[in-house]
C-alpha cells in the first residue's frame, strides 16, 4: 500500500486536524519518521530488536482439525506469539526508538484492552524511557491483568472517568496530556488513527506483518491466500497484514464488532485528529461503541481503512459478541489455541462464511492479533 496524499490523505480520508499548539509536534514527527525510515541504520536497530527481543518472524500456523470441519485451509498469522502476547510491539518499539531519537524521554499512550499499554511499558522499561498509560475505568476494571502488567514494567495506568470511560476518553485524555507537555512528550498512538503521520506511520511498523505472512504463506500454499481476513478497531493488524496483500488478488476482510461498525454504520467526520468514519448521532455528537473486546469499543476506524471501503479494496463486516464467543470456544477445543476476543471476531465471521461466500477449498488467513489469556476470566463469566 502507498503512503497516503499531499496533507496526510488517504482519499477523502485522514488529514491534521489538532489544536494549533499541536501542529509543530506533528510536523517535527513526520519529518522524524521520514528520516529514520530512510535511515538503514535505524531500521537495522529496528529489525534487530524485532527479531531477538520482540520474537519475529511469528509463524503462521496451518488449522487443519477446524479447516477440515469447515470446508477450507485455515491458516492463522501467529502474533499472539510475539513477546507481550499480540501485534502492538511491533508498532510500540518503532515508535519508541523514534520519540529517542528525537530526545523525547516521556512515553504517553491509549489503551482499550490493555495490549498497547502493555507493549508501551514494556518498550519504556528496554528503552529506559518514562511511561504515562490511560485507561478507560470500564477497561482498567475489566483488563485488570493487563493494568498489573503496566504497573509491573515500571508504568503508571491513570484511570479515565470521563464519557464512556473507555478508549475513546482515554485517548482524549491522552491528546490533553500531549498539549501540556508537548516538547519533552511522544504519544505513541496504538493504532492507525489520530492525525498525520500517524496512520501511516503505525501502518508502516505494522506492515511486517503481512509482508511475512505473505512469504510464508506462499511457502507453505504455492499461492497467495484467496481470503485475507483481520479484525478492525482502529485497524492497526489489519492495516498491517493488508499491507502485504493489497496488490494480489486476495479478498480483504476487516471484521468489526456489531456494537461498533463504524464502516457500515458511521458517517464521515472528525475526531481525534483525522477525517474518518465515526459513529454519530443525528447531532453529530459521537455515540459509545458497545463490544464484548476492549480492543474493538472504539466509535471509529482509521482513515485508511475507510478508503478502502469506500473504493472497495476491502469489505467490513461485522460480528457479534454470542458468535464471538463460540468461535473462541471453538478454537481453543479443535486447535489448542486460546485466541484474544478481538481476532475471535475474524474468525466468527470466517465461521459464518465458510461454505458460503467463502467457497469450499479456499485458502484463508486470518491474523490471530493476540493471545486470549486477558479475556479468559471474562470469558469464563459470561459462560457460566
Amino acid at each position: 500500500m502507498r503512503g497516503p496524499h499531499r496533507r496526510g490523505r488517504f482519499g477523502e480520508f485522514g488529514g491534521r486536524f489538532v489544536p494549533e499548539a499541536l501542529v509543530p509536534a506533528c510536523e517535527e514527527l513526520e519529518a522524524a519518521f521520514a528520516v529514520a525510515w530512510a535511515d538503514p541504520t535505524f531500521r537495522a536497530r529496528l529489525d534487530d530488536l524485532l527479531e531477538h527481543y520482540g520474537g519475529r518472524p511469528t509463524p503462521v500456523t496451518e488449522c487443519g482439525r477446524l479447516g477440515e470441519r469447515l470446508g477450507i485451509r485455515l491458516l492463522l498469522k501467529r502474533e499472539d506469539l510475539a513477546h507481550t502476547g499480540s501485534h502492538k510491539l511491533n508498532n510500540v518499539i518503532g515508535q519508541a526508538l523514534l520519540a529517542e531519537r528525537m530526545g523525547k524521554r516521556r512515553l504517553i499512550a491509549e489503551t482499550g484492552a490493555g495490549q498497547h499499554g502493555v507493549a508501551a511499558a514494556t518498550a519504556a522499561a528496554l528503552l529506559g524511557l518514562e511511561c504515562l498509560v490511560y485507561m478507560g475505568a470500564v477497561d482498567v476494571e475489566r483488563q485488570g491483568l493487563n493494568v498489573f502488567r503496566m504497573e509491573l514494567l515500571g508504568a503508571q495506568v491513570r484511570a479515565v472517568d470521563s464519557g464512556s470511560r473507555t478508549l475513546k476518553d482515554a485517548i482524549n485524555e491522552a491528546l490533553r496530556d500531549w498539549v501540556a507537555t508537548v516538547e519533552t512528550t511522544h504519544y505513541c498512538i496504538g493504532s492507525v488513527m489520530g492525525p498525520h503521520p500517524y496512520p501511516y506511520m503505525v501502518r508502516e511498523f505494522q506492515r511486517v506483518i503481512g509482508d511475512e505472512a505473505r512469504a510464508q504463506c506462499y511457502e507453505m500454499l504455492g499461492f497467495d491466500p484467496d481470503v485475507v481476513v483481520a479484525c478492525v478497531g482502529g485497524g492497526s493488524n489489519a492495516a498491517g497484514t493488508f499491507a502485504g496483500f493489497v496488490d494480489t488478488h486476495a479478498r480483504l476482510v476487516g471484521v468489526e464488532a456489531a456494537g461498533g461498525a463504524a464502516m457500515s454504520n458511521g458517517v464521515a467526520g472528525v475526531v481525534h485528529g483525522m477525517r474518518s468514519r465515526f459513529l454519530q448521532d443525528e447531532a453529530g455528537q459521537i455515540l459509545e461503541a458497545q463490544s464484548i473486546s476492549a480492543g474493538l469499543d472504539y466509535p471509529g476506524i482509521g482513515p485508511e481503512h475507510a478508503h478502502l471501503g469506500t473504493v472497495g479494496r476491502a469489505e467490513y463486516p461485522s460480528a457479534g459478541d454470542s458468535e464471538v464467543l463460540a468461535a473462541f470456544r471453538l478454537l481453543a477445543e479443535t486447535e489448542g489455541i486460546i485466541p484474544a476476543l478481538e481476532p475471535a471476531h475474524g474468525l466468527a465471521w470466517i465461521i459464518r462464511e465458510a461454505g458460503k461466500s467463502i467457497p469450499e477449498g479456499s485458502a484463508v488467513l486470518l491474523t490471530l492479533s493476540g493471545r486470549g489469556d486477558k479475556d479468559v476470566a471474562l470469558v469464563r463469566k459470561l459462560m457460566q
